[in-house]
């Protein structure tokens, strides 16, 4: 029965059907995957997805074997045409993009939002200064002079209409193309990376089933989410669900969607895209049941930070996760991806959220078309992948099933002096006061009772004020790190419309300010209608840069600077930014607090933080009417309309077409569109990798690796970090020398991510990690010993010693070999360092797959046996002898040159390991099949 099955085993179980074939994935791996419960953790299945995302580090090697791969076709007498990726692939470059220019939008301005008037400053030469007309700072394009004074709060006019632009003057908000800094950085990126944009660019027009998704587009798991989701597959008018691996971590971000994907590693990926499965346990799945109905003030950051809480205490390490109950409907997709783009942060494989009428109407304002909407819906519910909103549904059956209530995720604000001093909003009034009591201290300010009610009158601007203990001087809404998410920037926005349109104002004497985190943020603000309300209550836009939360506030006005210090007042600041030591926004301010964009909003207009926002108004607005907080709430509903039908329909119409158009630099951009690459042997990018060297039309029997020299002895936990080479070039490396010789100086030699597809720099920058501890040097350092001379040497340049005179090598290594991140380069390169065999105690399940992908046999000492029990120094020669039919878990004899020979196992798990060990790899398993 399916319906027992949850959600995200079903697509497991889906795709195994389609894609058995009786050798890759069987027959009995569906009916593991049927009886998932009882075979939970106890069998490993196939799982081929619909489709794989690559962003450009770890695509650009992809790229090239499948370029090599056509070359080597090619000499075996084969069709180079026939060289395609199998399963649909996406590469996004958004990965080599470098910070060489970098300005804030606005820097030395006196009023960064509200209080007095005054005009912007500028740095122009004298010839150019106009008096009055100042142009925008560090922009282009910007027409017009700026007038603080038009958008003043005090002048009660709004701004002028503002169009739907995601980059706006910081001043008079007047559309703006790009910012200079962004164009100067742009430049840098082509002219650093012509040769491997050349590269993807001829990989785009020659290659089958791949798009390339060219720079200045949008981040690899973003653009994933907003452009190259289909949530259903159709093909030739066969129908099957959307999934998908990456190489990136938070490919887990379409899981918000109903879209079954996670993030693999680079040799992982590239079997994919040549058609083959990726191999997983199959894993416990954990229900997680959303109930009961939030707080009306909790916003998404709350709730998707409290879930993310429960979820890291729950131990759901190397899980699925799954959704359900009443509620999920309450979650916007954004709120879900949000979720699911965590899953790093708690350990999970995935977090899973079905497909239900909240992912439909989501999808139909994201430019999905009706009539693909309406197929959809029915396939999905045909095959029981739709959820069901109705209580009434059967849920399916979990591993374990954690319950988290809605309904105790309540807002709370931090202060007054410490970021993890939390405070629920309902209790502010009473923390406060509290604080006011407390000797001084993390949480006290010791104000003795009969002055804790004192009241100091102020002039300001003609009119007086009273300051008094709790009182708000400073009110910054900041959209950096923890309120990034726009729809909470969204929510601050509908609430000032709501207040300005009730009649509620800010005192002018408290400096108000916005400082969107990015472009897009102020797009959400923009074409949602909201800026200028923000704008009216003095929250206007200064620019895009850490501003008061790191103590860039321009000063308080005098007379309330005087106030505050003649009559000792607890001042307060409230931002939505991280950080709230006291006295860091001004001298002054003794009392900060940390609170989500829309409550910063309210406590401005309440002019104070001792108000319990149940029982008192905020203010007064037209006809005198007492306006409380619940008055101009923006409801979770009001909110998720706005966000779906304004703010994301045009993000996305406006994503589409930068896919559709490109940009100028991209489509200028020469490249070949012959079926083979024109290598150019001068290049230190793109070099035509040795992989293929050797390829045959019929695979051979394993062949013996005969008295085998030890390149490396190594201890327990060597990481993909000590092996793979990462990180900027040092200068003394092997790596370094080849750059060097190649006529470039440091400053060009960019990093090892970069030159990913130059096989020379990455063998040469494998295990080439400072930290490296070889036991034949006995300290760190990324050298050994090569036995023949006794030198020692940088581990490349022993390896090629080897190479030359013909001796084979392998690594000897403790327990958990390969831990860490999962890297190609970590397979990769000891094979061209001509690697033949690792043998450990113990494994890295992925890292041990990798190297059988690569063509390196991975062998384990028998239980209780390492060198040490077998008196082996690494010193010795290993032959190891393979029969002509290896079999899964098989033990094999090793004799070493001083006459002792001990047995070992062979890690090949299953048939298909076995068959590509002995073909020699998965790239020559697949290029052979072109022949």
């Amino acid at each position: 029965d399916t319906y027992v099955l949850p959600y995200s085993i079903r697509v497991l179980f889906e795709s195994s059907i389609r894609n058995c074939d009786g050798f890759l994935v069987k027959e009995t791996d569906a009916m593991n995957i049927l009886d998932w419960k009882t075979k939970q953790n106890n069998v490993e299945v196939p799982f081929c997805p619909a489709r794989v995302v690559l962003q450009d580090f770890t695509g650009i090697p992809a790229m090239v074997d499948f370029a090599a791969m056509r070359e080597a076709v090619r000499n075996a007498g084969g069709d180079p045409v026939k060289v395609n990726p199998a399963c649909p692939t996406d590469l996004t470059v958004d990965h080599s993009l470098q910070i060489d220019f970098s300005k804030c939008a606005i820097q030395n301005t006196p009023n960064p939002g509200g209080g007095e008037s005054q005009k912007p400053t500028a740095k122009l030469s004298p010839l150019k200064v106009q008096p009055r007309k100042l142009p925008c700072r560090g922009q282009t394009g910007c027409k017009g002079p700026c007038s603080a004074g038009d958008s003043s709060r005090n002048s009660g006019q709004f701004s002028a209409q503002i169009e739907n632009t995601p980059i706006l003057c910081p001043f008079h908000l007047q559309p703006v193309p790009e910012p200079e800094t962004v164009l100067k950085n742009q430049e840098m990126e082509f002219g650093r990376n012509r040769e491997r944009l050349q590269f993807f660019k001829w990989s785009s027009k020659v290659f089958k089933n791949i798009s390339i998704i060219p720079p200045e587009t949008g981040m690899a798991h973003q653009v994933n989410l907003e452009y190259l989701s289909r949530v259903v597959f159709e093909v030739k008018d066969f129908l099957y669900p959307d999934s998908v691996v990456g190489t990136d971590s938070h490919t887990t971000m379409v899981n918000g969607l109903g879209i079954l994907g996670w993030g693999v590693g680079g040799i992982e990926t590239e079997a994919v895209m040549l058609g083959m499965p990726v191999t997983l346990t199959l894993p416990e799945v954990v229900g997680c049941e959303l109930t009961g109905t939030a707080s009306t003030l909790a916003t998404s950051i709350d709730i998707v930070l409290s879930i993310t809480k429960h979820l890291r205490q729950a131990d759901v390490a190397g899980k699925f996760v799954e959704f359900f109950g009443s509620g999920v409907s309450q979650l916007s997709v954004a709120d879900r991806t949000t979720i699911a783009n965590m899953c790093p942060e708690y350990g999970a494989i995935l977090s899973f959220f079905p497909v239900d009428n909240v992912t439909l109407k989501h999808l139909k304002h994201t430019g999905f078309d009706k009539a693909k909407l309406e197929v959809m819906e029915a396939y999905l519910k045909a095959v029981k992948l739709f959820r069901n909103d109705e209580s009434s549904s059967r849920e399916p059956e979990y591993s374990q099933v954690l319950q988290i209530s809605l309904s105790s995720i309540i807002p709370y604000v931090s202060g007054p002096k410490r970021s993890q001093d939390r405070v629920a909003v309902n209790n502010m009034k009473s923390d406060f006061q509290a604080c006011l009591n407390e000797k001084t201290g993390v949480k006290g300010f010791q104000i003795a009772v009969e002055k804790q009610n004192d009241i100091v009158p102020v002039q300001y601007e003609g009119n007086e004020y009273k300051l008094s203990h709790g009182c708000i001087v400073i009110a910054a809404v900041i959209s950096c790190t923890n309120n990034c998410n726009p729809s909470v920037m969204l929510a601050a926005g509908l609430l000032a419309k709501k207040a300005v349109e009730a009649g509620l104002v800010v005192k002018p004497y408290i400096r108000t300010s916005l400082s969107p985190g990015s472009g897009m943020v102020t797009h959400y603000l923009s074409s949602s209608g909201v800026l200028p309300y923000l704008s009216k209550l003095g929250f206007e836009v200064v620019g895009y840069g850490c501003s008061t939360c790191v103590g860039n506030t321009a000063p308080l006005p005098e007379a309330i600077r005087n106030a505050i210090k003649q009559g000792d007042i607890i001042a307060c600041g409230v931002l939505s930014g991280t950080k709230n030591f006291e006295g860091r926004l001004c001298d002054c301010v003794r009392a900060n607090y940390l609170a989500s964009p829309p409550l910063v909003v309210a406590y401005a207009i309440a002019g104070t933080v001792r108000i319990d926002f149940e029982t008192e108004p905020l203010g007064i607005g037209f006809n005198g009417k007492s306006i409380y907080l619940r008055d101009i709430w923006p409801t979770r509903k009001e909110l998720h309309t706005v966000e779906e039908e304004c703010v994301i329909s045009s993000m996305f119409k406006e994503l589409k077409e930068k896919m559709e158009k490109g940009n100028k630099r991209w489509n200028s951009l020469e490249a070949p569109e012959s079926a083979l690459f024109p290598w150019d042997l001068k290049s230190t990018y793109i070099r035509c990798p040795s992989f293929f060297d050797k390829l045959a039309k019929e695979p051979v029997s394993p062949q013996a690796i005969e008295n085998a020299h030890v390149l490396l002895y190594l201890g327990d936990s060597v990481t993909t970090d000590h092996i793979s080479p990462a990180g900027s070039i040092a200068r003394s490396s092997a790596a370094a020398k080849y750059l060097t010789n190649k006529g470039l100086t440091p400053r060009e030699f960019n990093s090892y991510g970069a030159r990913r597809g130059n096989d020379a720099v990455m063998t040469r920058g494998t295990f080439a990690n400072i930290k490296l501890l070889n036991k034949f040097i006995g300290k760190p350092a990324p050298k050994t010993i090569h036995f023949p001379s006794g030198q020692t040497l940088d581990v490349f340049e022993a390896a090629e010693l080897y190479q030359k005179e013909g001796v084979p090598v392998i690594i000897l290594a403790g327990k958990k070999y390969g831990l860490g991140s999962s890297r190609d380069w970590a397979a990769k390169g000891p094979f061209l360092l001509g690697v033949k065999a690792v043998l450990a105690e113990s494994y890295e399940k992925v890292h041990k797959s990798q190297l059988i992908g690569i063509g390196i046999a991975p062998l384990q000492f028998l239980p209780g046996e390492n060198p040490n029990t077998l008196g082996l120094t690494g010193r010795e020669q290993f032959s190891i002898l393979f029969p002509p039919e290896l079999s899964p878990g098989m033990t094999l004899d090793i004799k070493t040159s001083t006459g002792k020979v001990f047995s070992v196992i062979a890690l090949f798990e299953n048939d298909v390991e076995i068959t590509l060990y002995k073909y020699g790899g998965s790239l020559n398993f697949v290029a052979r099949r072109f022949l």
